[in-house]
């Protein structure tokens, strides 16, 4: 139910006040926004306040709100100096809402500080998304934020490009993710791959933000920056995808990559990070602060010798006392014979720790769908081999389940 207060300004109205609010300044009550009125979206009821987006908002009104959504125009330069002016002024969550934002424009809101920045008209299933996370840090105040002891990295590399690294990740991620949200934590995977990472695509997802934008806010990068560049698996697993144009892999500065990937860890617990196949200055950075290394390769001869290239590479800087499994993917047994697991074992330098069945219908069939090898085949010997090694990582990385 709405109300009109006659102590408002003619241009404003809203619902009467009963608990922590979302408070949307929009222009007019499109999209969802009319709907919204007398509803709660992320357990919150919602307040809406029509206002020109030019018009100044007072930031007390946002003292005790939950958060709020406030239109800003791209051609008007009032209402995002009106934006950035509210960031600075108030500790509230500000959503900046916005009908087709250029993404100048949303790099710029979110350096000022915003929580997120939804297209309008508002879709009530978007701001959901994006005040989950509000809401459970209000519903936990007192929950100490993850210390980086208690964090996990677990760095997938790969021996050649074509080894289906990515497919392995994103299925394994999945799975790992579900089962971290059984016992009320988090998983994160970061696509490092800046050049030709699909992994959202490949797990179904369209992020309107990406890795660009974490090292675009520079110093600015807080939890709640890094949660509004993340999109949302419906498993839980929380993406950071590789940005949408390629990236120079020299432009990457290894210092804030490293802080992206601890801030990342702060916030989310166990962080997976996939890199790409060419290294950097800052691979065996990364490698040097994982808990556990996956090294994914198949039983091509070529493959192999590349894997024990870069095993051997990373004997060769001290960091030998790295938890390092070697995944052979798209397992073939027959193959295997022939080329006997002795030899195997002598051209990686070391056993193998996991073997993925190969089942190129499946996997393909999943990957261009973007959705779980389960929601194809309920049953399967991937599916089977895919949580074996969920398990099993867990276990190293010591997680209770």
């Amino acid at each position: 139910m709405t109300a009109y207060n006659s102590t408002q300004p003619a241009n404003a109205w809203h619902t009467a006040r009963r608990e922590a609010a979302v408070n949307l300044y929009l222009s007019g009550a499109q999209g969802d926004a009319g709907a919204l009125v007398g509803a709660r979206v992320a357990g919150f009821p919602v307040e809406l306040y029509v206002i020109p987006v030019s018009d100044w908002i007072d930031p007390q009104e946002l003292t005790d709100a939950a958060a709020a959504v406030i239109q800003v125009d791209a051609d008007s330069p009032a209402s995002i100096k009106r934006f950035k002016r509210l960031a600075t002024s108030t500790a509230t969550p500000l959503v900046a809402a916005a009908y087709e934002p250029p993404l100048a424009l949303v790099r710029a809101l979110l350096k000022a500080g915003a929580h997120d920045v939804l297209p309008l008209p508002l879709d009530i299933v978007d701001l959901e998304a994006s005040l989950m996370p509000v809401h459970d840090r209000r519903a936990a105040p007192e929950a100490p934020t993850l210390p980086t002891r208690a964090a996990k990295l677990v760095t997938v590399i790969k021996s050649v490009g074509g080894v289906g690294a990515t497919a392995l990740t994103t299925q394994l991620a999945i799975r790992f993710a579900r089962s971290e949200a059984s016992q009320g934590r988090e998983a994160c995977l970061i696509d490092l791959d800046v050049q030709f990472g699909d992994a959202a695509f490949q797990l179904g997802m369209r992020p309107r933000l990406t890795l660009a934008d974490l090292f675009q806010a520079g110093s600015r990068l807080d939890g709640a920056l890094l949660r509004s560049v993340t999109t949302r698996h419906e498993s839980g697993l929380q993406l950071i995808a590789a940005p949408a144009e390629m990236m120079p892999l020299e432009l990457m500065a290894s210092d804030q990559l490293m802080e992206i990937v601890a801030a990342a860890k702060r916030e989310f617990g166990t962080v997976f990070v996939e890199l790409p196949t060419n290294w950097t200055n800052w691979t065996l950075s990364l490698l040097a602060t994982s808990d556990l290394i996956l090294l994914v390769t198949d039983l091509g001869v070529g493959s192999l010798h590349r894997a024990r290239r870069q095993l051997d590479l990373i004997t060769s800087q001290d960091l030998d006392a790295l938890d390092i499994r070697v995944v052979i993917n798209r397992f073939d047994k027959s193959q295997y014979r022939s080329l006997g697991a002795d030899n195997v074992a002598t051209a990686l330098g070391r056993e193998v720790a996991f073997t993925v069945v190969s089942d190129p219908a499946l996997m393909r069939s999943a990957t261009e769908r973007g959705v779980p090898i389960d929601a194809l085949k309920r049953k399967s010997q991937l599916g089977k081999e895919l949580d074996l090694m969920n398990a099993a990582l867990a276990g190293a990385l010591g997680l209770e389940r």
